[in-house]
């Protein structure tokens, strides 16, 4: 295969990657790394640097949007940060001291766990409740109220607000438990600078769920750090010499240009059945990944 032949498979996979990944809310690595390596026989280093380089790509660009749009805390965003960049050096140096086989085998167990969210979130969606004008004007009030307390992030200002397009309303909230956010998203610097993805499967939920805030914040800081992160771990892979610019180039440019057609697409597809459709290649991926690790 000559080097343009090579160019225009990778660009045509990176698009499909990027499109996929836009529609189900996951990053490209999920996609990339498994075809560059089964698909490619390409080396899991190579392949891992490879993606973080397109994941920094495609995440700077939807962070910009967000930013605009005023959804994105920065400044839990600039707290987090320090804890995701040195996770993602961390993660970056274990994947040149970690064998091949191990590499294979844990980003089988991140694939198949990922899937397993994938599904709980579409229950969770099922269930999901339209807050009250009430439920509103209780939230208001904790929120001026929690303005008077000591602790850390009250004195950093991270509690915020945003605008809700959809609601047609300001929603207040509160940050809560830093240090375990910290601890949270060193974690997921770690997996995402060892396996080249973005981890936003890690970080979303770390600030969802522990940190106390909405799951659209929470969406648009993590893309932000998202870009942070792979950024702080191409330095380390690039160094180490497993980031090829022939290689990394077209499958940036196609998961960059795959994820914004992937977002033009999202309102048209029933995202339901998209992601059950996932979670079952998902899962065939990750058998695949886990059988390489082993054999």
């Amino acid at each position: 295969m000559t080097l343009l032949e090579l160019s225009i498979v990778l660009l045509v996979i990176s698009i499909a990657a990027g499109a996929l990944g836009s529609l189900i809310g996951v990053g490209g690595g999920f996609v990339i790394v498994p075809v560059l390596t089964l698909g490619l026989h390409l080396d899991i280093r190579l392949a891992i640097g490879t993606s973080i380089v397109a994941v920094a790509a495609t995440s700077s660009a939807g962070a910009a949007r967000n930013v605009t749009e005023s959804i994105t805390n920065l400044r839990v965003a600039t707290f987090l940060a320090v804890a995701t960049t040195v996770g993602a050096v961390t993660g970056a140096v274990l994947a040149g001291v970690f064998s091949s086989r191990f590499l294979y085998l844990l980003f089988g167990i991140v694939l198949a766990a990922s899937g397993i969210q994938m599904l709980r979130k579409r229950s969770a969606a099922s269930a999901s409740r339209q807050v009250s004008e009430a439920d509103e004007l209780d939230a208001v009030a904790v929120f001026a109220q929690s303005r008077r307390g000591g602790g850390l992030a009250d004195r950093l200002s991270l509690h915020s607000a945003y605008y809700d397009q959809a609601d047609g309303r300001d929603v207040p909230y509160l940050v809560a438990h830093t240090g375990l956010g910290l601890g949270l998203m060193y974690l997921a610097g770690t997996v995402s600078g060892l396996l080249g993805i973005g981890s936003g499967v890690l970080k979303v939920p770390a600030m969802d769920l522990a940190m106390n805030i909405p799951m659209k914040v929470s969406t648009a800081t993590s893309n932000l750090l998202i870009g942070l992160t792979a950024a702080a771990s191409a330095v380390v892979y690039f160094a180490r010499g497993d980031i090829d610019p022939l290689i990394a180039g077209p499958v940036a440019i196609g998961v960059l240009l795959g994820a914004s057609a992937g977002a033009g697409m999202l309102s048209g597809i029933r995202s339901d059945r998209l992601r059950v459709i996932f979670v079952i290649a998902l899962a065939v991926v990750a058998a695949q990944m886990l059988w390489k690790g082993i054999s």
